[in-house]
C-alpha cells in the first residue's frame, strides 16, 4: 500500500475513534494504531529512498542539461566569434581591394595623361616639321615658277638647289 494511503487510513482511524467526554481526545485501539504506524514505517523508507533516488536522478539530468547548454552556448559563442572574425577579415579585404583598385585606376589615369601628353608633343613636333617642310616646298615651287617665267634657271650663290 502507498504510504499516503496508509496515512489516510490512520487519519480515518483517528477520526472514527470514540471521543473522550469533555476533552478533545479520543480512544483509539492501541494495537491497531501501532500496527498501522509500523506498516507506515516499513513502507516509508523504501518510498523515501525511491523519492531520493528520483530527486538525485532529476538533479543529474538537470546538471547534464546545464552542462550541455553551457557547451552549446560556448560553441555558439566560439562560432559567433569565428564568423565575426571572418566577417572582419572579409570587410578588411574588401576595403584593401577597393583601395588597391582606386590606386590602380589613379595610376592608369596618370599613365593615360602622360601618354596623351607625349603623343600630343610628338604630333606637335611632327606638325611643325611638316609645316616647315610644306613651307620649304611652297618656296621651292614659287621660285621654280618665278624662274620659269623669267626664262632662265640660274642658281644664286647663297641658295642651294633642292636635293631632289
Amino acid at each position: 500500500m502507498d504510504p499516503l494511503d496508509r496515512i489516510d487510513e490512520i487519519i480515518a482511524l483517528v477520526e472514527g475513534a470514540r471521543s473522550v467526554p469533555m476533552s478533545r481526545n479520543c480512544m483509539v485501539d492501541r494495537g491497531e494504531m501501532i500496527g498501522s504506524l509500523e506498516q507506515l514505517r516499513v513502507e516509508l523508507p523504501a518510498d523515501l529512498r525511491r523519492a531520493g533516488a528520483l530527486l538525485e536522478e532529476r538533479d543529474k539530468i538537470i546538471e547534464a542539461g546545464q552542462r550541455e547548454a553551457e557547451r552549446i552556448i560556448a560553441e555558439g559563442e566560439a562560432e559567433h566569434a569565428r564568423l565575426v572574425s571572418i566577417n572582419e577579415i572579409v570587410v578588411s579585404a574588401e576595403h584593401e581591394a577597393a583601395r588597391i583598385i582606386g590606386e590602380a585606376r589613379a595610376e592608369a589615369q596618370r599613365l593615360r595623361e602622360e601618354v596623351d601628353d607625349y603623343v600630343d608633343t610628338a604630333l606637335a613636333n611632327f606638325e611643325q616639321l611638316l609645316t616647315r617642310s610644306l613651307s620649304a616646298i611652297e618656296r621651292g615651287r614659287d621660285k621654280m615658277h618665278a624662274l620659269r617665267e623669267i626664262g632662265s634657271f640660274q642658281v644664286e650663290e647663297d641658295e642651294r638647289p633642292l636635293p631632289f
